[in-house]
């Protein structure tokens, strides 16, 4: 028996980019809407920090965007990267037609917090933060609410939908039974701060030399640092100790080579392990699965929070009517599958061609990187740089929030 019980017409466990702007889009709507979130506060570093412009038009849309832009940021107008000590233009936004035609670099515990406190000005949003969803509640053949945990003890929250918005980690999915298929990745990522100083390239760029990748984007006084190596090589990479740590990080970033030693220890380190994934199916009846949880993505293009959010929108614009004629059924969280997963598809399916047919053949291969043809190509006809621009800053099927 729970020590507490709650009701509520739909919980979402997960305070991520797709839990937040569907629990505001539905309070919005006029849904009665609780967000459980099992951290203390948003304030978890190395997480995706890129909002592209589709989600910039959502906002601009909520009719948020002027004050959200007030918000410290950067913005990236351009991608280019060295490649082999060469550099080479990658993606220019500035040609979409879009109110926003770049990248804003915002800090996500920044942007939690700001829907998080939009949301908070409608009645039927609730915020739970300590709140882990730890199993499902099913009666009568569906999902009929989630079981939690917090601080004050065991918690049942009954639901007529339960989404789950929980990441690439879902307990909920796996609760549910849910399958996924896994599409692999070559490669981890290691995430640290290294310190930006006056005279570093001004915009987020990628650096791919003697078999060595990283990635820098700009935090104002630091850069957040994605360093790739081999699936599952973090522990040689520790054996060979910091100091050849901090060699190879000189040498595919020369520039950095004077500040690497602020790197102390391995804990200022922190590892993603990349999965690819995608569930079969991401509903049954009571149960919806969005963002990470439905698919996972490869970090390629920082599209991930891209994507979660434009799943809240879809889920957002199809059940706000539906909550409004009464509980939302298996058809209602089927179109909603069948509105993302074709973007998602398509977007996965290049993310795996990147990281095979690139990604792979650099990583752990020395010598002197060479440019890889299509990109000599792009040097002769910059025009081609606008197209990674609109699939990284559109994306395949852009969602618009319903009037």
């Amino acid at each position: 028996m729970s020590d507490q019980a709650v009701t509520t017409r739909c919980c979402i466990a997960g305070g991520g980019p797709a839990g937040m702007m569907t629990g505001f889009l539905l309070a919005r709507a006029g849904v009665d809407v609780v967000v459980l979130e099992k951290y203390p506060d948003f304030f978890r570093d190395f997480r995706g920090d890129t909002i592209h412009p589709s989600t910039l038009t959502v906002m601009d849309e909520l009719g948020l965007l002027d004050e959200f832009l007030k918000l410290p940021h950067q913005k990236v107008q351009h991608l280019s990267g060295f490649i082999g000590g060469e550099e080479i233009a990658i993606a220019d936004f500035t040609h979409l037609k879009t109110k926003c035609p770049f990248i804003a670099l915002i800090p996500q515990w920044d942007f939690l917090s700001f829907i998080g406190e939009h949301a908070k000005r409608y009645p039927g949003f609730h915020l739970m933060m300590e709140t882990e969803a730890v199993d499902l509640i099913t009666g009568g053949g569906r999902v009929c609410g989630v079981r939690a945990k917090n601080r004050d003890g065991a918690l049942e929250i009954r639901a007529e939908l339960v989404i789950a918005a929980d990441g690439r980690h879902s307990t909920l999915r796996e609760r549910a039974g849910l399958i996924a298929d896994s599409f692999g990745a070559p490669m981890d990522v290691l995430w640290f701060r290294i310190s930006r100083r006056e005279g570093d390239p001004a915009q987020a760029f990628g650096r791919i030399d003697q078999g060595l990748m990283i990635i820098l984007l700009d935090r104002g006084d630091y850069w957040q640092c994605g360093y790739l190596i081999r699936k599952g090589d973090f522990e040689n990479i520790k054996r060979r100790g910091l100091d050849a740590f901090h060699e190879d990080l000189a040498t595919v970033a020369p520039f950095l080579r004077d500040r690497t030693a602020e790197i102390k220890d391995w804990d200022a380190v922190k590892l993603l392990t990349v999965a690819v994934d995608r569930l079969r199916h991401w509903s049954k009846e009571g149960l919806l699965c969005i963002g990470d949880a439905a698919h996972a993505m490869s970090p390629i293009g920082g599209v991930g929070i891209n994507l979660a959010i434009q799943d809240a929108v879809a889920a957002a614009n199809i059940l706000g009517p539906e909550f409004q004629r009464g509980t939302p059924g298996i058809a209602a969280l089927e179109a909603i599958e069948q509105r993302r997963e074709p973007p998602t598809r398509k977007t996965q399916r290049l993310q795996i061609a990147i990281q095979n047919r690139v990604i792979d053949h650099v990583l752990g291969r020395p010598g002197r990187a060479k440019l890889p043809w299509i990109m000599r190509i792009a040097r002769h006809f910059p025009r081609l740089t606008r197209i990674p621009a609109r699939i990284v800053g559109i994306g395949f099927l852009p969602e618009h929030v319903a009037r």
